[in-house]
């Protein structure tokens, strides 16, 4: 049986069991970074998040990062508690404390903080959010590309939990992902509310036909920052690319597929469903956009 992977694989770093930790002002102990159990990320998924990568000591995209976490926690009425400056000199102090350079994930978390009682409502929430840094040496490791398979579980509409927010709660994709996982596959395809293909649980979707680019849409997935480097990259590079509808049939014919996330850039699909993609391994396309990434990273990180 082959094994199992997930997009977000990575090599072990015995680093990673002394990590420091920004929570509330404070950079301490992985062991002493906790919540209360009363927490509303904890206890609801009341909170957004942002992911982002360490490139050669600068953090690739921040602006665009930060930007996106301030929108999240203004859509859903949380203040954060810092303004640009406070949360992007948080992320700075955090690595200083760990020193850490290069190859690195951080994940910036904001919940509505603790709760005086166990219950829904935000007015609960009377402390102030909780605001958390955890950052990970983390070298993407993957021996082969990614298997998906296409479940019955849809990303939401926006007038139920809009799937651009980059929510704490992930439950859907979770279970999406459980689905797959029990269909054999590493991660799972999600398709819209008309049935064409959208996202993945964890990354965007891109699929390759006779030398173009395709992705979603937009409407029902996250608004990817790497999702969107790649199709300006394709744009300035005479590469056609289109965000559109396209259906499994599109799909399964693909030349070429692959995901595109902060974490793996550009990670090769080798099967949907089943089906090969392609010669299922990474395709020229692939190959040449991960080269034009890799170098608009260096141009961002000098």
């Amino acid at each position: 049986m082959t094994e199992k992977m997930t997009t977000h694989q990575a090599a072990e770093d015995a680093r990673n069991a002394d990590i420091l930790i920004y929570l509330n002002g404070r950079i301490v102990p992985r062991a002493q970074a906790v919540v209360s159990v009363y927490d509303s990320g904890f206890m609801l998924g009341d909170g957004v998040w942002e992911g982002l990568r360490l490139y050669n000591g600068t953090w690739a995209f921040l602006d665009a990062h930060i930007d996106r976490l301030f929108e999240a926690a203004k859509a859903i009425d949380l203040d954060i508690g810092l303004d640009r400056s406070g949360v992007v000199q948080a992320i700075y102090d955090t690595q200083a404390a760990n020193d850490m350079q290069t190859d690195v994930h951080a994940r910036v978390m904001v919940t509505r903080g603790t709760k005086v009682r166990p219950f829904q409502h935000p007015a609960l929430s009377q402390s102030g959010p909780t605001v958390a840094i955890i950052m990970e040496h983390s070298r993407p490791s993957l021996p082969r590309p990614i298997r998906l398979a296409t479940v019955p579980h849809m990303r939401g509409l926006p007038m139920t939990q809009d799937p651009k927010l980059n929510s704490h709660s992930k439950l859907n994709c979770i279970i999406a992902c459980i689905a797959a996982e029990k269909a054999g596959a590493d991660e799972a395809l999600m398709l819209d509310v008309n049935g064409f293909v959208n996202t993945t649980n964890a990354c965007n979707f891109f699929i390759v036909r006779k030398g173009e680019v395709w992705t979603s849409t937009g409407d029902y997935c996250m608004n990817g920052i790497t999702r969107q480097k790649v199709i300006d990259l394709c744009r300035a590079n005479g590469i056609p690319v289109h965000e559109r509808n396209f259906s499994l049939v599109d799909t399964y014919g693909a030349d070429e597929a692959f995901l595109t996330g902060t974490f793996g850039a550009q990670t090769p699909v080798s099967e949907i469903d089943g089906r090969q993609i392609g010669t299922g391994q990474m395709g020229p396309m692939t190959e040449k956009l991960r080269g034009l990434y890799k170098n608009l990273i260096e141009q961002e990180t000098l």
